[in-house]
């Protein structure tokens, strides 16, 4: 018996919306991860873009556990001395809350060309409307859906 590799050509790509409203943060960031990787998929591939688009609605409504959210921080460095720049999640939810799911889902995916080619797939905004009505995005739940027969069976 011979393991089966999907091909560029044969995927079909699906669309769906996870609402962040109320959820943590990282639960949503792992879903939509796995769902841009295409690990849901009887087909999931590793050196393949199996993955579907995902659009992240309510954002700003996503939550922290814990006191992540005064003692969290962004840290990214300019490359120069005294150019570390550190931004607490309290600000970015405030300020940016997309950037802070955007990054979120951005750090469980693979650092090669495969892992941008999924980021790419990825849209998320602040509030509940999105402009992408004409694809037809199907609700996510969750993985508990899977077992049910929700839209994830194909």
């Amino acid at each position: 018996m011979r393991t089966y590799m999907a091909k560029p050509q044969e995927i079909q790509r699906r669309w769906y919306i996870i609402d962040a409203a109320g959820r943590s943060l990282g639960r949503v960031a792992s879903e939509a991860a796995s769902l841009l990787r295409g690990k849901h998929k009887p087909i999931y591939t590793p050196h393949v873009d199996t993955g579907d688009h995902v659009i992240v609605i309510n954002a700003a409504k996503a939550v922290l556990t814990g006191k992540k959210l005064q003692q969290k921080f962004y840290i990214r460095h300019s490359g120069y001395p005294g150019g570390l720049k550190k931004v607490d999640y309290a600000t970015m939810m405030a300020q940016k809350p997309e950037k802070a799911v955007y990054l979120a889902v951005r750090g469980m995916l693979p650092r090669n060309r495969l892992g941008r080619a999924m980021i790419s797939k990825l849209r998320v905004y602040r509030d509940s409307s999105h402009p992408h009505k004409a694809q037809k995005p199907v609700a996510w739940k969750g993985p508990a859906e899977m077992e049910k027969g929700g839209p994830a069976d194909e």
